[in-house]
């Protein structure tokens, strides 16, 4: 183990959350350890504000709610306590023992179940701090920062990766792609959200084990879809899933067959979307998955569109409405999208025709504020992907009334 000491890193625990310092002091007062883990330590060595901070104890779960009052214990596969405060959700979690231990060792019992191809089933058998830096997934992410001494324990050599800038898993790569497929998406994203390389032996199985990211839950897959695609970073991760194979799980209509000219124009806006979703300049209300998927699904819509005026010889809005029906129930069910963002999804659809049509825009800009700005931004880039001249007229119309009633508004 290398103790980091006070000195020589520049982590301060002003930077720390006041609600995590108060459980990481009880639990200490409690005669548990307890350390600052993961990502919250990371990103602080980086100089970087963490999004969250994660704690590890060797309290068990049940201690733990003993402990607090606003202690709600999640997961089955993973039992974790989360600490419920006003403006902030802690997550603490046991020291997890090594889990290579053979099956017939009577410590292995029922707390550690895999399926057939390797996935982590449960994996509820505790143990020591040592053994928990095994279990974490990126060597960066296996840090223990202590109140006590503010001195950061390095099981695994992850300080040096974070100064090479190299991601890098613990273990052997596949078996723990096989525990868990995830942790391909969360090996990208680390990689591009801090501009870190791959290192080879974690990259190298990524291609062949893609396919096993179809056994997770699609609500699972959608989240890590959002964690990728609408932080500012979505462009160069969907180049990198691309590279690796794995973009063709999260986005599964890229591998239907479209007519030549929907071919084009959704490979088009998938770039101009995840640029304008990236971009600096891009208001917060476009970084969203109701947006993202508005934008990427548009093309899979006016394919089923044409195919049914065409097949089925409906007129353009009855094809239109039976096509919007379709692709929301299929992707819904393919990438678990929830009903909410799906409803939203289609407001921004129905309200793009509208702007088209020029019906009913004064009302629907005060009611619909957001979702009218989302819709006039995809007419905006299927102005560019399409290079229609009428789309632009469109998009003036939109824009000048969305400004007319923002001043109203206000």
């Amino acid at each position: 183990m290398n103790l980091i000491i006070k000195k020589n890193h520049n982590i301060s625990q002003r930077e720390i959350s006041k609600n995590s310092m108060k459980v990481l002091y009880r639990l200490n007062k409690s005669g548990y350890e307890a350390y600052l883990v993961g990502g919250g330590v990371r990103d602080l060595l980086l100089g970087k504000k963490p999004k969250d901070f994660d704690i590890a104890t060797n309290a068990k779960p049940n201690e733990i709610r003993k402990l607090f009052k606003n202690c709600r214990l999640i997961g089955r596969r993973f039992i974790i306590a989360h600490l419920i405060f006003k403006n902030e959700i802690i997550e603490v979690s046991t020291f997890r023992a090594n889990n290579d231990t053979p099956a017939n060792h009577k410590s292995y019992s029922s707390h550690i179940k895999k399926s057939n191809n390797g996935m982590l089933l449960c994996d509820n058998n505790f143990g020591k701090i040592e053994e928990d830096a095994y279990r974490r997934d990126l060597t960066i992410n296996a840090l223990y920062y202590s109140i006590k001494d503010s001195g950061i324990r390095d099981y695994i050599g992850g300080i040096k990766d974070i100064k090479l800038k190299i991601i890098r898993l613990i273990g052997n790569a596949e078996t723990r792609y096989r525990e868990d497929p995830v942790r391909m998406l969360r090996v990208i994203r680390f990689s591009v959200r801090l501009q870190m390389c791959i290192e080879k032996k974690t990259a190298e199985p990524i291609n062949k084990l893609s396919k096993l990211l179809k056994n997770i839950p699609p609500a699972r897959l959608f989240t890590e879809s959002i964690k990728l695609f609408c932080f500012g970073y979505g462009y160069l991760s969907y180049m990198r899933l691309k590279k690796y194979s794995l973009i063709y799980i999260l986005l599964p209509f890229l591998v239907n067959k479209f007519s030549k000219n929907n071919t084009i124009f959704l490979n088009n806006i998938i770039v101009y979307c995840f640029k304008k979703v990236d971009s600096p300049t891009s208001k917060k209300i476009l970084r969203c998955p109701e947006f993202l998927f508005a934008s990427l699904l548009w093309y899979p819509l006016t394919e089923k569109i044409q195919e049914l005026s065409i097949n089925k010889k409906l007129k353009y809005f009855k094809a239109y409405s039976i096509s919007v029906n379709y692709i929301l129930k299929k992707y819904s069910i393919l990438l678990g999208i929830p009903k909410n963002i799906l409803l939203n999804i289609e407001k921004i659809w129905n309200l793009q025709k509208e702007i088209e049509t020029k019906q009913n825009c004064e009302t629907k800009t005060i009611i619909q504020y957001n979702n009218f700005f989302r819709a006039l931004e995809l007419i905006s880039l299927r102005s560019k992907t399409e290079n229609k001249h009428e789309l632009k007229k469109f998009y003036s119309f939109g824009i000048k009334k969305y400004f007319f009633f923002k001043k109203k508004l206000m």
